[in-house]
């Protein structure tokens, strides 16, 4: 327990050293803005597309980052010969990760609370934040695993976004209708996640949120198996071992 909470204060050490959490604060900014510039007072169908926006984009980004930088400086190679728990290593940062999604909610919901009228639970969703950030975090171990570079890594990102993240949300608020694309988009994890952001407004079936639920907590089981198996190779590969 205490190298893991050693491990765990030093994922924050490095997010912060990264200019990481400072990256997260900012995009949680532009993320008031949007609401501050936005006409309509009660903002509960806009917000939970933002959460959904933040989590899933930012949760691959950031453990893509904090890994490039660790591989800048030679990290990787030193946990491959060091006594570090690989399983411990993996979860803080995917903690992390969760924590820097966690913070955005807390200030954008405050902000509604406050300036505009939002009929959304708090906790519910905190609970949906936890674990579309968790699988996301899992999805940015395996892009970084098949990225040559940052650059590439950012090509993965984008790739996933159009595949995944695009076409849920335009299915969802309507620019695509299409019957076949309905029924597609039920095995992507972009759709297991946008329903949990929108079953605190009583706008999800409960038969789709428990969809929701089972496919993001067994596909997060799933992805963490697969990035234990596949970290040992990747770090020596890029440690150059």
């Amino acid at each position: 327990m205490d190298s893991f909470l050693a491990l765990l204060i030093g994922e924050y050490k490095r997010m912060f050293a990264y200019k990481i959490a400072a990256a997260s604060i900012v995009v949680a900014l532009i993320w008031i803005g949007v609401l501050y510039l936005t006409e309509i007072d009660d903002i509960t169908f806009i917000f939970p597309l933002l959460l959904f926006i933040d989590t899933t984009s930012m949760a691959v980004l950031m453990v893509g980052v904090a890994i490039f930088f660790e591989k800048q400086e030679g990290s990787l190679r030193t946990i491959l010969v060091s006594p570090i728990n690989k399983t411990d290593y993996l979860l803080t940062k995917v903690i992390a990760t969760v924590s820097a999604s966690v913070i955005t909610l807390i200030l954008l919901y405050f902000y509604a609370v406050w300036f505009k009228e939002i009929t959304l639970s708090f906790f519910g969703l905190l609970g949906g934040i936890i674990l579309i950030a968790c699988f996301h975090a899992l999805v940015g171990f395996i892009l970084s695993y098949y990225s040559k570079d940052f650059t590439g890594l950012l090509i993965n990102m984008m790739k996933y976004m159009f595949i995944f993240m695009l076409p849920t949300l335009f299915e969802y608020i309507g620019f695509l209708q299409n019957d076949l694309l309905d029924k597609v988009l039920y095995v992507t994890p972009t759709r297991a996640a946008i329903y949990l952001l929108y079953a605190p407004a009583g706008e999800v079936g409960g038969g789709d949120l428990d969809y929701s639920l089972i496919y993001l907590i067994l596909g997060s089981v799933f992805l963490f198996i697969f990035v234990r198996r596949q970290f040992d190779s990747f770090a020596a590969r890029e440690g150059g071992v």
